[in-house]
């Protein structure tokens, strides 16, 4: 017998709420997210908690596709959620859809 992983699509915010470079956090089926709006319009869905001492994403500071935690300065790639180096680790990151102006989230 197999498990089918059951995906749910979650708004989260509107395209006006969001500002490049400036994090915005949401919880969402009990997870707290970071969304980051980029220069390009694109937007990204990461866990809001840095791997290291769970510093608030959210709150750090953009710059490109990197955010860096308030707490430690780690820097956080919010494409693929990967801690770049010297640091390690990696936050989850979540598929994002925009249908016209509305923002979701795949939540699994």
């Amino acid at each position: 017998m197999s498990t089918v992983n059951s995906v749910k699509k979650v708004l989260v915010a509107t395209i006006q709420e969001l500002s490049v470079g400036i994090g915005k956090r949401v919880k969402v089926e009990g997870i707290e997210l970071a969304l980051f709006k980029q220069e390009d319009h694109t937007i990204h869905a990461v866990e809001n908690k840095c791997p290291h001492k769970g510093g608030p994403l959210s709150e750090g500071i953009v710059s490109g596709e990197h955010v860096f935690c308030p707490l430690h300065d780690w820097k956080v790639n919010v494409r693929d959620g990967q801690v770049q180096a010297p640091d390690q680790g990696c936050v989850n990151r979540y598929d994002v859809e925009i249908e016209g102006e509305q923002v979701y989230v795949f939540i699994e």
